[in-house]
């Protein structure tokens, strides 16, 4: 009985838990705005290149 109860109050895995629901939320925000992320890298990498031309 005393391992029933140990292991209802154990929350060792909840932590897991929210790390594995944080991870999947940020990964579908990621395949949302998938292209809106390309485009701003790719212009901050174009601006980071015709600036260093420049030096």
């Amino acid at each position: 009985m005393e391992h029933i109860r140990s292991f209802l109050f154990e929350e060792e895995g909840v932590g897991v838990v929210e790390i594995i629901l944080i991870l999947v939320v940020l990964i579908s925000l990621v395949l949302i705005f998938k292209t809106q992320l390309t485009n701003l890298v790719q212009s901050i990498f174009s601006k980071i290149v015709s600036q260093s031309n420049s030096v």
